[in-house]
């Protein structure tokens, strides 16, 4: 079993084709009516065939009742984990608690530097994941007063002010493969998003799982490999 103990979630990846936004959302629309858990869609900002990842969430949460909608993955170099993190749990709040977040820490490069993100090295790249995590984590947390101070090395904030709380507990998943990502994923996140093609066997995901140096992670859905990026 790689279950874990964990109820099972089952989601559509759906291309978030901008020829074609009215298809986009009827699908979302379509995963909904099957009963499925979760929609979720490739986040590449510097792809125009495709639509702004965080945009289509916001609308796709607007025209469906219950499922659950999430990046897959969110792309960290081009989106500021701390405007994330409000952003994230602004769209919590007015969908009813039905946003999850995957968050992945950037791959091509070449696109993600001709849009003013900053070029990193597979290491650079995990360790500025982990901050990020640490960031918006922090903002979320409204429990106390003091605000928010993170000494990274890629992402820093100098006192800001916490909040808003989302409306339910957002996990936060990893799209990761190395152990490097797999580890972080145990040490801090919710939950692993593997790319399906990439694994090859259910016994590499119990390998991934068991990289974990905190707890198995919760295998939280696969996905397909991206279309177009």
């Amino acid at each position: 079993m790689t279950d874990y103990g964990h109820d099972l979630l089952f989601g559509s990846f759906i291309t978030p084709t901008s020829t074609a936004p009215e298809r986009v959302v009827a699908l979302a629309q379509a995963s909904e009516a099957a009963g499925l858990d979760l929609a979720t869609f490739q986040d590449h900002p510097y792809q125009p065939a495709f639509l702004d990842t965080w945009t289509l969430l916001s609308y796709v949460a607007a025209s469906t009742e219950r499922i659950h909608v999430a990046a897959n993955v969110i792309n960290l170099p081009l989106r500021p984990p701390a405007v994330l993190a409000r952003a994230a749990a602004s769209l919590d709040l007015l969908s009813g608690g039905r946003l999850d977040l995957a968050l992945g820490a950037g791959g091509f490069w070449d696109a993600i530097e001709a849009m003013g993100g900053r070029r990193l090295s597979p290491g650079q790249a995990v360790e500025a994941t982990g901050e990020a995590i640490d960031v918006i984590r922090g903002l979320w947390d409204t429990s106390t007063r003091e605000r928010l101070v993170v000494d990274g090395t890629y992402h820093r904030l100098d006192g800001a002010k916490r909040g808003p709380a989302p409306a339910h507990d957002i996990p936060i998943w990893l799209g990761a493969l190395k152990p490097r990502m797999l580890r972080l994923i145990g040490r801090k996140a919710d939950g692993w998003l593997p790319s399906l093609p990439y694994l090859k066997s259910l016994t590499a995901l119990a390998e991934g799982n068991a990289t974990s140096t905190r707890r198995p992670p919760r295998p939280a859905a696969t996905r397909a490999p991206c279309a177009g990026c």
